[in-house]
């Protein structure tokens, strides 16, 4: 766990399209100070400059995406990949500026994300970071779906799908998180559809920039139609955990416990981490603290700030 927060060292920016909107989109990293924590700026004509937190409290839909702000006026959708690259590569302090109204979706993955950082480089910064951290279970249950959160030392994710498809099917997968091996198990992992849904998604306004160059596709004959296939064999529980880092990325500090989740989505991780946050017996907010010279640090309870981000 690390003692201080982060942020960029330079600028960086990126391109691509919306794979919902299906419009061309840019955007851009800069580094910000302490306790700025992540926000988004619209600098299309669209936008008027306001900030958007990158919190749980700023979620405005979660069906087949995460997005934030006004759900009727000024908002950013499809946030999902890039917090992910953002919790999983250690940056707290970000100033993101968008020309348009959904992150760019690069191949599908968190990957593209990931490498900016990385080159642009992290910075530390001379300000304390801050820990949720999970004393007791919290369950949140939806039909045949649930998530939880549980204590643990550490961060962990525990993903489970369920598909009838036997392109997919039963996948299952754990992970303690760190910058290594979300780079590793999970970064590279692609969004994924079915092409007998393509019509009604079209309809609805969605997927309109979705292809074959960002998207796992499963056909009528439930097998993938991507002509290099997966990346991964179980990439679609991968992937399935790449979002849940990223929808969990909105909590306003990074959370020490562990989060299981079975047949889970962006609407079931939004709704379990707002029963997180909203339970105040269910977690402390901590920092390091070193008592000796060369001793490992230690994890203790501080008193919550008056403003505290993770409070809904």
């Amino acid at each position: 766990m690390l003692e201080y927060q982060t942020t960029l060292k330079a600028r960086c920016s990126l391109s691509g399209i919306g794979v919902h909107s299906g419009k061309p989109v840019s955007i851009h990293f800069s580094p910000a100070e302490p306790d700025t924590g992540i926000v988004f700026q619209r600098i299309d004509e669209a936008g008027s400059g306001r900030v958007i937190r990158a919190l749980a409290s700023e979620v405005c839909q979660t069906d087949l995406c995460t997005a934030l702000g006004d759900a009727r006026g000024e908002s950013v959708a499809t946030v999902e990949h890039l917090m992910a690259a953002l919790l999983a590569v250690g940056i707290d302090n970000v100033v993101i500026e968008i020309d348009g109204s959904e992150v760019p979706v690069l191949d599908g993955s968190a990957i593209g994300f990931v490498d900016a950082f990385e080159q642009a480089g992290i910075a530390t910064l001379s300000v304390k970071r801050r820990y949720i951290r999970v004393v007791k279970p919290v369950r949140t249950d939806n039909g045949g779906s649930w998530a939880e959160f549980r204590p643990y030392d550490g961060t962990r994710f525990e993903v489970e799908i369920d598909f009838e498809t036997p392109a997919i099917g039963r996948q299952s997968l754990g992970l303690d998180l760190n910058a290594a091996n979300f780079r590793q198990e999970v970064a590279r992992a692609r969004t994924f559809g079915f092409i007998k849904d393509v019509e009604r998604l079209w309809a609805a306004g969605y997927a309109l920039g979705s292809s074959l160059e960002n998207s796992v596709v499963i056909g009528e004959d439930h097998k993938v139609i991507n002509m290099e296939g997966l990346r991964y064999p179980d990439e679609f529980v991968r992937h399935k955990m790449l979002d849940a880092v990223g929808d969990l990325a909105l909590a306003g500090a990074r959370f020490i416990g562990c989060f299981r989740s079975y047949r889970g989505g962006h609407r079931l991780n939004a709704a379990a981490l707002r029963h997180l946050l909203t339970d105040r017996s269910a977690y402390e907010i901590v920092e390091t603290t070193r008592r000796e010279q060369g001793r490992r640090a230690e994890m203790v309870a501080v008193s919550a700030p008056v403003y505290a981000p993770w409070t809904l």
